[in-house]
């Protein structure tokens, strides 16, 4: 299954409503990207979702965000329904949140009406209540001043948790080993700071903030733990400027429970102040292994796949897309897709060995995620059973 279409909204009205001044006194529009991302149902299993539940998603955002929404894509990456949005209302806007949760319900009758796996599973609240993040689906947004030109990158991961943006993200910004620009560039020299969520922390949005290069060992020994510390964002400290945004959340808080693998999504800004495309993706060749594949309880390679892949091998593996664009405006271009490429065929290859090296082993040691992880609940109670049953030996 292919689907890929780029919804121009066309309006006729004024959209630079929101200024702020530059430092040289020109007047630059405030723009947000927003991207919420859900798993409304799917054909045959945890696959992808359906052409129908696709127009039906591209047909509300079309018609209900006229007025509202500047430009949007829409686009599937494994069972997950991805709607990216330009606009100018700034992030959390209840408006434009709405519109993508009353997208997924109108996308979740359909989806029950033709049987599909998990109807509207991503939806875990009753009613919406000013903005979906708790609510379910995958939230990334990053109000911006508009450069001349204005490009970035929009990933889409399926059967894994945020954590697994951790280790490119590590060394797209703070290893010059991957990016040279950080010795080459000297907007780039002063370095970026990490905001890292504690994700284990149930009380609030428990944070902290680290500035790499003085406090790289700090970083990565946050960051080695992926299914519990996680880059929420990421800032330039030469401009103070957003560069990177990422659906992190505390699992463990939606719905009163663990809820499994939360298939995250990401904005990153690139070039001039940033690191460039090339940079950014360079680590994904890596095929890092991550949390999530089947019943997103296992240790699995991550695949960069092509724009609008469905799952398959053991309910993955876990998966990541890149769609790039330039903004003008609020305007996009047209999608170009970055794991395409010829090169990323190798990538493919390699992670597909490493995916069946890994699942010789079953169930056993590092092959499955800890129980404290498990999507899973039967590991758990098989384990309470057990201990009942055990004796001090005299």
């Amino acid at each position: 299954m292919a689907f890929s279409k780029h919804v121009n909204l066309g309006l006729s009205m004024p959209v630079c409503t929101l200024y702020n001044m530059n430092g040289k006194g020109s007047r630059e529009m405030k723009m947000t990207l927003s991207v919420i991302k859900a798993d409304i149902g799917s054909i045959g299993g945890h696959i992808a979702p359906s052409r129908k539940v696709l127009d039906t998603v591209l047909t509300h955002v079309q018609n209900d965000g006229k007025g509202l929404v500047i430009d949007s894509y829409i686009s599937y990456t494994g069972d997950d329904i991805a709607i990216l949005m330009t606009h100018t209302h700034g992030p959390l806007n209840e408006a434009i949140h709405k519109l993508a949760w009353e997208a997924f319900l109108a996308g979740t009758q359909v989806a029950k009406e033709q049987g599909l796996y998990g109807a509207g599973q991503d939806l875990l609240k009753d009613a919406f209540t000013g903005n979906v993040k708790g609510m379910g689906p995958a939230v990334a947004e990053l109000e911006i001043e508009e450069r001349p030109n204005e490009p970035f990158l929009f990933f889409a991961a399926d059967k894994t948790d945020p954590g697994a943006y951790n280790l490119p993200l590590y060394l797209a910004f703070a290893d010059p080993m991957n990016t040279p620009g950080l010795i080459l560039s000297p907007p780039m020299s002063k370095g970026f700071k990490f905001v890292i969520m504690d994700v284990s922390y149930t009380e609030g949005n428990r944070i902290i903030e680290l500035d790499a290069p003085e406090e790289l060992y700090g970083i990565a020994a946050l960051l080695r733990d992926p299914e519990r510390f996680v880059v929420e964002s990421i800032w330039s400290r030469q401009t103070g400027d957003q560069a990177v945004a990422v659906s992190t959340t505390r699992l463990h808080n939606i719905a009163g429970k663990y809820t499994g693998k939360d298939d995250p999504v990401m904005l990153v800004r690139v070039q001039q102040n940033f690191p460039a495309t090339g940079e950014i993706v360079a680590p994904f060749a890596v095929g890092h292994y991550v949390g999530g594949g089947m019943r997103g309880s296992h240790q699995m390679p991550l695949m960069p796949v092509v724009l609008n892949s469905g799952t398959s091998y053991f309910d993955g593996p876990p998966m990541v897309s890149c769609a790039a664009f330039s903004v003008k405006q609020g305007k996009l271009t047209e999608v170009m897709d970055v794991f395409a490429h010829p090169f990323w065929n190798t990538v493919r290859d390699n992670v597909a060995c490493k995916a069946i090296e890994m699942r010789r082993q079953g169930f056993f040691g590092a092959a499955m995620l800890p129980f404290t992880e498990l999507e899973y609940t039967g590991i758990t109670e098989k384990l309470n059973e057990l201990d009942a049953r055990f004796v001090v030996r005299k």
